[in-house]
């Protein structure tokens, strides 16, 4: 593969993060990538199908969280069918976050198991937007060549505006002079004016073998650990298929690091391709308001809501409806468990009440009332003291896993489907309105049979309702 046209390009998904300043949409097991826009698409089936749309792109690397891996298999297969020329998808499952540097660190090791070190990685955010498809073709097109040639290449987007929420890349053409931290107010105004700094947009393009090169100059303790951990970790390969899980204790030692301060802002094989691709963060409330149209008052809704005397507001409730009276720059965002108001201009401090929650030990920053799981998914309808009322919808031929609880008994009422259910020693079929009943210590497991989904009510009562109160004895998904 010495002819440069030859290199394979990989498309790389980094899918993680917290996305704090979108809560109460955004919780630690349903983070920015996975929240829908207008159109019905998230943020992460965007960046899947704006990898895929990339001339000659043959398969997609996703690297994400352990407990995220079947919540993203999931919304990669809603929009798969819109790819014909995808035939491979893979992923990497981290146990927890160790920033961009380990992340892609991990991909280019396994890339180059598979591929060789002549692959090109393109590493893309999976919570950005893009508007102009076309551009950004071009844009990677470009990168490429660069890559190619030896060059580590950034994607620096044409500012237009003075934005002190970015980083920026101060260029000549596509040699990058440096790089700069957010700057205040008045630099930005500088930098704008300037007409050669660009805004960082975090998308990277480059060989396997100068990222790996370059790591082994200026952070060879990085490149050193992940190495060892992925040849530690688990693998798992099928038809059109893989799957790296790095192995915890070894994942552990990994240094954290962005990729920018471990790499590219060290290395002198760094490049640039300015690019106008319609490119966006989505890094707050106002960001995603902005991409709602206004009514006359410039009033942003998404929902239903009535007003009266308001004016720049954004409101989100898909819900319940939304009364405003008198009130202006205000962000409004209504889930069933949480409800956030916010003045307009103090968006990006909504961080500071999800630190808080995390603090506080509160499950309001980690998980909605509904959970996916990768069975199906739950709702908490209600609960109070030593009851907790669920629904519980279970896939097509899913199945939880076998388990017992040594605090809460649970009766399950099945409302669709037919549910196959082992309990104790008894094995039996639980049809429509027909119920079960589990006593705590029994071991115990739900099973979808049916082609249809599986929709029960489930009853649990007992001193402790928590859900650590699980021992598993089977499980399908690994998470024993």
């Amino acid at each position: 593969m010495n002819d440069k046209t030859d290199k394979v390009l990989i498309p790389t998904i980094l899918c993680g993060g917290a996305g704090s300043r979108l809560w109460p949409v955004s919780r630690e097991l349903h983070p920015k990538p996975f929240i829908r826009l207008a159109d019905g698409q998230s943020l992460l089936q965007k960046a899947f199908l704006r990898g895929a749309a990339i001339s000659g792109v043959k398969e997609i690397l996703t690297v994400t969280n352990r407990e995220l891996f079947f919540k993203t298999e999931d919304e990669f297969r809603e929009v798969a069918d819109a790819c014909d020329d995808l035939d491979t998808m893979r992923f990497i499952l981290e146990p927890f976050g160790r920033n961009t540097a380990p992340a892609i660190a991990a991909a280019a090791l396994h890339v180059a198991e598979v591929h060789g070190e002549d692959a090109i990685l393109l590493v893309l955010a999976a919570d950005h937007l893009i508007a102009d498809q076309h551009a950004f073709s071009e844009a990677v097109a470009k990168a490429s060549d660069l890559a190619k040639s030896g060059k580590l290449v950034t994607f620096g987007i044409q500012p237009d505006a003075p934005e002190t929420g970015y980083g920026y890349i101060e260029a000549n053409g596509n040699n990058v002079i440096r790089f700069v931290e957010k700057p205040s107010q008045e630099k930005a105004q500088e930098y704008l004016e300037a007409g050669s700094f660009f805004w960082n947009s975090g998308m990277f393009c480059f060989s396997v073998s100068t990222l790996l090169n370059e790591m082994e100059q200026h952070s060879p303790e990085i490149l050193a650990a992940t190495r060892e951990c992925l040849s530690r970790s688990r693998k798992a390969t099928g038809q059109g298929f893989s799957q790296v899980e790095l192995n915890p204790e070894d994942f552990d030692r990994v240094p954290d690091d962005s990729i920018d301060y471990a790499v590219m802002e060290k290395s002198n094989e760094v490049a640039v391709v300015p690019c106008s691709i319609g490119w966006s963060d989505i890094g707050s409330w106002s960001a995603l308001g902005d991409l709602v149209a206004p009514d006359e008052n410039n009033n942003r809704i998404e929902g239903e809501a009535l007003l009266l005397d308001a004016e720049n507001c954004y409101i989100q409730s898909k819900e319940r409806i939304v009364g405003a009276v008198g009130v202006e720059n205000l962000i409004i965002i209504d889930t069933p468990d949480a409800l956030l108001v916010a003045d307009k201009s103090r968006s990006q401090d909504v961080k500071h009440i999800y630190a808080e929650l995390k603090i506080q030990g509160h499950e309001a920053y980690k998980l909605h009332r509904t959970v996916h799981r990768p069975w199906g998914a739950y709702t908490i309808l209600e609960e109070g003291e030593r009851f907790k009322i669920k629904r519980i919808e279970v896939k097509p031929g899913a199945s939880l896993s076998l388990q017992m609880h040594h605090h809460r008994c649970e009766h399950w009422v099945v409302v669709r489907g037919m549910a196959k259910v082992i309990n104790g020693e008894e094995e039996l079929f639980v049809n429509t309105n027909e119920s079960t009943y589990i006593p705590a210590g029994h071991r115990h497991r739900l099973e979808n049979p049916g082609t249809l989904d599986l929709v029960m009510i489930e009853v649990q009562s007992g001193e402790y309702l928590g859900e650590d109160d699980i021992v598993r004895f089977e499980d399908q998904y690994g998470r024993m």
